[in-house]
């Protein structure tokens, strides 16, 4: 896989990183927020900003990451952003992670490191750990249903396919 960006190149990023870190400290005043922010950049241009709003929202998934992914998915009206740079106060977590695969972001550039979230109380190391571990092993239950729901279930992909000609 080609990665045209292996190495920190800080005039390039420095502005970018922190704008991330400033999101970050800006949650220590926002009631409800955690200190992350992130941005996702297009073209050296901010299209998105966000904050780890979890608490606030009572949504465990609204991580600063997700948020301006989200954010910036809107704004462009498409959910790949295959030209992003996503720059993150923190090392994004497994969940955060796993939103820039989906958007096919190809550059995540990050400040503070897992380790270092993990020494302030944070679960992002722990998660990447379980994610390690076999099914069996881990401290969620996973549970494949009986074969006649999955047959039901794949007939429903079976009809996306034949819709979406995929």
């Amino acid at each position: 896989m080609d990665h045209p960006q292996t190495a920190f190149d800080r005039h390039v990023h420095e502005t970018f990183l922190n704008r991330a870190i400033e999101i970050s400290r800006d949650a220590l005043s926002v009631p409800g927020a955690t200190p992350f922010g992130a941005l996702v950049v297009i073209g050296g241009e901010v299209v998105a900003e966000g904050m780890s709003l979890v608490i606030r929202k009572h949504d465990p998934t609204a991580h600063a990451e997700v948020q301006a992914i989200r954010a910036a998915a809107l704004r462009m009206g498409n959910h790949l952003l295959e030209e992003a740079t996503l720059y993150c106060s923190s090392e994004p977590c497994p969940l955060c992670l796993m939103a820039c695969y989906w958007a096919e972001i190809p550059t995540v550039i990050f400040a503070a490191l897992t380790t270092d979230v993990a020494e302030h109380g944070f679960q992002d190391l722990a998660y990447y750990q379980q994610l390690k571990l076999a099914t069996s092993e881990r401290s969620i239950s996973e549970v494949t249903a009986s074969e006649e729901f999955r047959i039901n279930a794949v007939d429903v992909l079976d009809k996306w396919r034949e819709i979406h000609g995929e």
